[in-house]
């Protein structure tokens, strides 16, 4: 904590000298459930290094946080979210629509999806078409698309466990399901062939409007109970593991190493997850993390900018700082984040 205070004694000469009434004097923030226990880190130190009162941070999930960000302006309104997603371009509308118009993207590192059960229990060995047959509502069947029978994991695949198909993974509003929808179920849809299935199916109006049906369809989950989202952060997810001892569960990474006396980890694709594996990129369902900033309240809010930087400084966001040894795969390119923040660059409209 010693080299934090001495590198950041400026900032806390800053606060003392900041002048001006404000109705409120500390940062409101809310969303990504992955990046609220990071976010708590930095803005418990934030308040014993800086000199700024400590900033207000909940969960709620991604999008709901990027929701409360596109509210308008205002000391009634957040001035962070945390997102474990990427900002979507329906986001910068409702942002635009409510006077949000300058907003910046602050990537914080990289985090893991893992796939874990009881540490008592068997082992898996999973792989992206293994998750889309046991899970998927609509699989490829001698070469038609069919409702997904499946009852063991070992009906998918005779390497897997002989026992029931039950997975907890993550609700609709959670940053972590378009990571798995993506990265896990859409590329089992298309190695099995169903997504080609899909795509002739499809009732769309041009490619585009197909390719969309087609992913939809692949992103759609048995509802017969082999496949239950969960809407909580991931300490409900491990309450009902502890419930349900043979069904499987979706973590972030650091959830886990953070309760590895509790869970055993999944391979994927012969891959274990790890901070080494993610920050290389060969484990390969890993995602960035980002917080998104409402610039128009810097100068408005104490301490709003001086927060963003002290999260993505060296001593923080860093290989050795406390945010790895929390499991926050560092950014390779965090220079350049440093550099977007102290410039307030601010996005443009997505591609």
């Amino acid at each position: 904590m010693t080299a934090l205070k001495f590198t950041l004694s400026a900032l806390a000469a800053l606060a003392c000298s900041t002048g001006g009434a404000f109705a409120r004097d500390n940062l409101q923030i809310a969303g990504s459930s992955t990046v609220l226990p990071y976010a708590t880190i930095v803005a418990e130190l934030f308040a014993e290094n800086a000199g700024f009162a400590a900033p207000v941070v909940e969960g709620g999930g991604s999008g709901a946080g990027r929701k409360k960000l596109c509210e308008g302006l205002g000391e009634g309104t957040i001035d962070i979210a945390n997102s474990s997603s990427r900002i979507k371009q329906s986001d910068i509308d409702d942002c635009t629509a409510n006077g949000v118009t300058e907003i910046m993207e602050v990537r914080i590192g990289y985090d893991g999806i893992v796939f874990a059960s009881k540490k008592d229990g068997a082992d898996f060995a999973l792989t992206p078409v293994d998750l889309f047959l046991a899970l998927g509502a609509r699989v490829a069947k001698d070469g038609a698309l069919a409702d997904n029978a499946a009852k063991q994991w070992s009906d998918v695949n005779a390497a897997l466990p002989a026992q029931d198909i039950l997975a907890f993974i993550p609700g609709t509003k959670h940053g972590t399901r378009e990571v798995f929808d993506t990265k896990v179920l859409l590329e089992g849809c298309k190695e099995t062939g169903a997504y080609d299935l899909f795509l002739a199916a499809s009732a769309g109006a041009d490619d585009e409007a197909k390719k969309k049906e087609a992913e939809t369809a692949c992103f759609t989950t048995r509802t017969d109970g082999a496949s239950v989202d969960i809407d909580g952060d991931y300490t409900e997810t491990l309450a009902r593991l502890e419930a349900n001892p043979l069904a499987v569960g979706v973590f972030g990474l650091s959830f886990y190493e953070n309760n590895m006396d509790k869970l055993k980890v999944a391979t994927m694709s012969g891959i274990a997850p790890s901070v080494e594996t993610i920050s290389t990129g060969e484990y390969p369902v890993s995602r960035p993390l980002y917080f998104y900033v409402k610039k128009q309240h810097i100068g408005v809010i104490p301490g709003l900018k001086e927060y963003v930087e002290f999260f993505v400084s060296d001593d923080v966001a860093g290989p050795d700082g406390p945010l790895s040894d929390y499991g926050l795969v560092p950014d390779p390119e965090l220079a350049a984040t440093q550099a977007a923040v102290a410039a307030e660059t601010v996005m443009g409209p997505l591609e």
